[in-house]
Order: structure tokens, then sequence, then C-alpha cells
């Protein structure tokens, strides 16, 4: 079985066979493969189970892989509530599932007291958005920390194979798996000099009042223990990216239903197939790039469905589904998903033009997976602790926080870019983490191009005109509007 959901020949990428590396999953011992996450290696394996619901029971499989939902949290070596989707795979590991919260033992900071850092400015998150803010202060002249709870930097480009539109300013033609790699190797140039320090493995969890500085607390895992680091610094950057969108229905809990994120994680960064046969709901930019690169990795993708009566993607990448025999369905969703455990089947249903379902027009399909690409909230949890203004702009994805132009919010010495200022393409999230980098390094007194600020405001403009920017424009005018009367 795990033989047969590892993706070994791919166009793009070259998922060479790794050295193997054995653990235990209910004190049964199987094989992984070095790079893995604990939940890769399991699902693999042909294990789609990885927790179970505290009041009914019901099964639950990898949904977000990106450690934002409670799914995949496992006991790992008799350490409860790991986020096994981001945890590394190591040697001789023993992993066990969780039926009842009672039965949890204690967890515990192990080893290593805490820490205190001092820095200029702290970079959380390092994905688009993060990488450029971090890049950008340094070069500016600022001391820099980076931290991410992943064990990679690069967020969602190292999921993208798809080559970027726009101009050449925004890496137009490159993928965005080499992208991240580009943006990495400035970091690590700019880590060797001194420059930036940069903290994987590491949770932020909280901030805390200070007179003068911002202090956050932060928990690095090293292997399976902790170490608590108290941040001290000027100013903060947030980049802390989104959280999936879920749909209603009877099944949505099931094993084999994914956000659209954890199925590029799987096949992409892991080699992973998430199942043989799925069903897309979703017609936007990110359903149709999906259901290419399941197509990528040998796939079958039987249909899109799109609740709205049209595809709200761009249509060249409808057009290379349609090529590809992919039938994208408009005015219609899914119903139910039903399966014993784990996805078996769905029923799909057409919508009228107040989007409620036809009786009669159900459509059984089998299937073992589906993956929703039903949009981005921002997450915000941080910011609202730090006291930011918080208004829900539906344009933006939801609740987020309120910023001017230089992505400064309503805090003094707190910024916010990316998916967590708005849901927007990865192109705009990198140029506002330059905005804000520059932003943060020159409200320190650093500033060594002063040319830069008004060469990446307009690109940002540029990227943000035509149809297609229409809603992105839209949210960031109110998003202004209203932190100009809270001025």
């Amino acid at each position: 079985m795990g033989q047969a959901l590892r993706i070994r020949n791919h166009p793009v990428i070259d998922f060479k066979k790794k050295k193997k590396i054995s653990f235990y999953f209910n004190k049964k011992k199987i094989f992984g493969e070095e790079d893995d996450s604990i939940a890769s290696a399991l699902h693999a394996t042909g294990v789609k189970t990885l927790s179970t619901s505290l009041k009914y029971s019901r099964p639950r499989g990898f949904f977000c892989g990106i450690g934002k939902c409670s799914s995949c949290l496992m006991r790992v070596n008799d350490i409860p509530n790991v986020r096994t989707c981001i945890v590394p795979l190591k040697e001789g590991i023993f992993v066990e599932t969780q039926d009842k919260l009672a039965d949890l033992p204690k967890a515990e900071f192990t080893g290593k007291s805490k820490k205190t850092v001092n820095v200029d400015i702290l970079v959380i998150g390092a994905g688009p958005a993060g990488l450029c803010a971090a890049i950008e202060s340094a070069r500016q002249g600022a001391h820099v920390l980076i931290a991410d709870e992943n064990q990679y930097v690069g967020g969602q480009l190292i999921k993208q194979t798809h080559k970027f539109f726009g101009s050449k300013q925004e890496r137009a033609g490159i993928r965005g798996i080499t992208i991240a790699k580009e943006l990495e190797n400035d970091l690590r140039e700019l880590e060797k000099d001194g420059k930036i320090e940069l903290m994987l493995d590491s949770t932020v969890i909280g901030y805390y009042e200070s007179k003068k500085k911002h202090k956050l607390a932060v928990v690095k895992r090293y292997g399976y223990e902790n170490r608590l680091y108290e941040i001290c610094c000027d100013v903060v950057i947030l980049a802390c990216g989104a959280m999936e969108n879920m749909l209603l229905f009877p099944g949505n809990d099931l094993p084999g239903v994914y956000g659209a994120g954890a199925v590029q994680t799987l096949m992409n960064v892991y080699g992973v197939k998430p199942g043989e046969k799925v069903v897309m709901v979703g017609a936007g930019n990110v359903g149709l790039i999906v259901s290419y690169q399941l197509l990528q990795a040998g796939i079958k993708v039987d249909r899109v469905v799109e609740a709205a009566p049209f595809i709200g993607g761009y249509h060249v990448h409808a057009a290379k589904l349609r090529r590809c025999g992919v039938p994208i369905l408009t005015s219609h969703s899914v119903k139910e998903v039903f399966g014993d455990g784990e996805v078996e089947g769905a029923v799909v249903v057409r919508l009228d033009e107040n989007w409620q379902p036809i009786r009669g027009s159900e459509e059984k399909i089998d299937c073992d997976t589906v993956c929703l690409a039903v949009g981005l909230t921002p997450s915000a949890r941080l910011l609202s602790q730090i006291g930011v203004e918080m208004e829900i702009i539906p344009e933006a994805g939801g609740y987020v926080a309120l910023h001017n132009d230089s992505m400064l919010t309503t805090v003094k010495g707190v910024y916010v870019a990316g998916d967590s200022s708005g849901i927007e393409e990865a192109s705009t999230a990198m140029i506002e983490g330059e905005i804000a980098g520059f932003s943060a390094a020159v409200s320190l007194g650093y500033k060594k191009n002063e040319n830069v600020l008004s060469q990446y405001l307009d690109e940002l403009c540029r990227l943000r005109a035509g149809p297609f920017g229409e809603k992105s424009r839209t949210a960031k005018k109110k998003i202004c509007k209203l932190m100009g009367k809270k001025k």
C-alpha cells in the first residue's frame, strides 16, 4: 500500500526514493521515509484515520496540513496533542491515536529553561510575505529574527509547481517551488552575515504587554522536547498566513475530505498521493491549479464542481483541465460524502439561481477523495491578542487587521503582511512583505535605499489592476478607510 501511494514519476518534481525510517503506530512497526512528517508517513502506509472526535468518536483525518486544525493530533512518545502534520518523522518513535481527552498525560516543557532573545524586528511566519519582510528589513540594516512552526521555509510556495503570472518583477514564468528556493538562498546569505536569525519548528504561543518593547513567547521543538523562548523586539511583523475554509454537508469530517492546501502538501512536498480518484469542489484559481497538479501526480480528477454560475479562476487554468478531459460543472455542489470510516463516494447536486439544490438532480460518484478549494480565512488570533483593531471585510476573506499603505496596524510597532492582512495571491503577499519589512526598518531609523517603497507600491497597484483585482482593491480601500477613522 505504501509504495502504491508514493509518487515516483512526476513531470516537475524529482521524488527520489529516500532512506527508510522505522517507527511504531499503535504498537505496530511500520516504515516511512526521510523528510516525511509523521502524518505523511502514516498516510503513505494507508493510515487515513489520525484521530477521533471526542463526543461521537467519529474518525478524523489529514485536513489542513499546516497545523491549523485538530484533526491530526496524536500522542508521540507519550506526549499528547502533537500536530503530526508538521512534526518530522524520527527513527523509532512511538505514535498512538488519542481516543479520550481525560486519559491524556500532562505535557510539560522539558530539559531546558526559558531563554530571552532581543532583536530589532521579529517576523512571524516564513511564507512568501514573511520571507520578503525579513529579507527587506535585514537589507535596510535591522537585526531580524524570523520564526515559523514548520520544518521548512517557504510556506505555500514550496507546494506550488505552477508558473507565476505578472511581470518580470513579480517573477513571471517561474514556479513557486523555485521562488521558495531563491528566497531561502537570500535568507541564508543574510543569516551567514548575522543579519537574520531563523527559528524553525517554532510556534509563537502568546503576546505579553511591556512598557518599551513587544514581548512574545515562542516554543521551539528540539526533537520531541520543547524549549520556551521570550522574544523582546521593537517591531513585530505578522505574516501568519490563512486557514482553509470548510463546507457544511453530511460526511464533511470523514478522512479523505481535504483542504486544497493539504492535498498540495501531501503531493508536492512529501510525494504522497491523497487518493486515486478526486472530486474537486471550487473552480477558483486554487481549485483549478490543484486539479491540474493532481493530474500531474497521476491521480484521476473525476470533475470540478463550482456553486457559482461561473468559473472564478483564470480561464487559462480551466482550459488546461478541459483539454485533459476534466469536466467543470458550474452551479453544482456536494450534497453529501459517504463511506465506512473514510470517503468512498460523494453525491453532487445541481443548484438553482438561488443557490438551492434542485431536487432530482443528484448524482452519486464513486471516489476516495473530496478536495475543498472554497477559500481561505486570514489567521488573526495573535493579532487579536495583541489588541490590533479588527474588522470583518468579506472581500478580504473575513476578520482582518486594519492597516495603512505601509502595512502598519493600529498598534505602534505592529505590522501585518500577506494573507493575514487579506486573502490574495502569493505575488501580492511577497510585495506586501517587502513593504512591511522596509517600513518597519525605517521606523527604527534604518534606511539604506529610499526608492524601493515607491517601487513596491507601484508594483502592488499593477498587480491589483484589471477585473481579477477588483475584489482586492475593494478590500484594501475599505481597510484603509476604516484605518483612517481610527487615527
